[in-house]
């Protein structure tokens, strides 16, 4: 089986022993030899000061290529863009960029006073500011504010001509899932690459909200399967086993690139990453 490049994808911490737990994580991850890693915002963008920081100390002492989570919630055009300039300034060249959830107590996304309306105008404005390198979302399964999923497949479309460089997918259970994407963009005429999102189950039930949350299909035999060894005991087990299966799938049907959603808790990765053939190649360094 091919080895596969992969990346991953923290969130910022918000106390001292979730600080800890970020830089175990990297420490546990780094010597798999990410391609870059990224910071995630929280919903609403309410860690935006905390992804700042995060994104700067793993970029200043480990090592690793390390990109921003960049929404459009609750700021203005200018504050986004000196945000990204100072990211920028200080040797971050890649962002994530995303439109964003919306804040707590709203329903649906509302552009901010003087800030941008939908991730195509940050693509956009982030693109004539600096030479980043900017990755985007995509929706295997449809996004829960999308008319269809071919209006998916058309606006990923959008942020590929806006000038986004690759996109990075929601998480899913079922290789075919993404295949069934990959062809619709290459019949809609998109030639950049689409990295499949993989997400290692921790948490049972929480995987299970965040995946009704965004949409995420859950095939009725995966929900049997989980439930049947959470009563076991078995749930770790069961999970690195989906998810070495999965990544092997993708990689057996062309797939060269996996992106893994970590929730800062290495092992399962660290675990499907040794299943799959990834395995340390370097030490991290200049540990402050």
């Amino acid at each position: 089986m091919p080895r596969p490049e992969i990346s991953l994808e923290f969130f910022p911490p918000k106390s001292l022993e979730a600080s800890f737990r970020l830089w175990d994580t990297v420490q546990t991850l780094a010597p798999l030899g990410p391609r870059f890693v990224s910071v995630t915002y929280g919903a609403g963008g309410t860690t935006r000061e905390l992804t700042r920081d995060a994104v700067k100390a793993i970029h200043n002492h480990s090592g690793l290529r390390t990109a921003a989570h960049l929404t459009c919630v609750d700021a203005t055009r200018e504050e986004t863009l000196e945000i990204a300039r100072g990211f920028y300034d200080v040797g971050v060249r890649d962002i994530v960029a995303l439109r964003g959830d919306p804040p707590k107590g709203q329903d649906t996304f509302v552009p901010t006073d003087g800030g941008f309306a939908n991730s195509c105008e940050l693509i956009e404005a982030l693109k004539a500011t600096r030479d980043f390198t900017i990755r985007v979302g995509a929706y295997p399964d449809k996004h829960p504010e999308a008319p269809s999923s071919q209006a998916d497949v058309d606006y990923l479309k959008r942020k590929f001509d806006a000038g986004a460089d690759e996109a990075i997918t929601q998480f899913f259970f079922e290789a075919e899932t993404f295949f069934r994407f990959r062809d619709a963009c290459d019949k809609a005429g998109i030639d950049k690459p689409i990295v499949p999102g993989i997400f290692p189950v921790e948490n049972w039930k929480g995987a299970r909200r965040f995946a009704e949350k965004c949409g995420t299909v859950i095939p009725a035999w995966v929900i049997e399967a989980f439930e049947a060894a959470e009563r076991d005991g078995r749930s770790d087990l069961l999970a690195t086993s989906l998810c070495s299966e999965l990544c092997a799938e993708l990689i057996a049907g062309g797939v060269d690139k996996l992106h893994f959603y970590t929730l800062n808790r290495p092992e399962l990765t660290r675990d499907v990453c040794h299943a799959i053939g990834v395995t340390p190649e370097t030490r991290l360094e200049n540990v402050a």
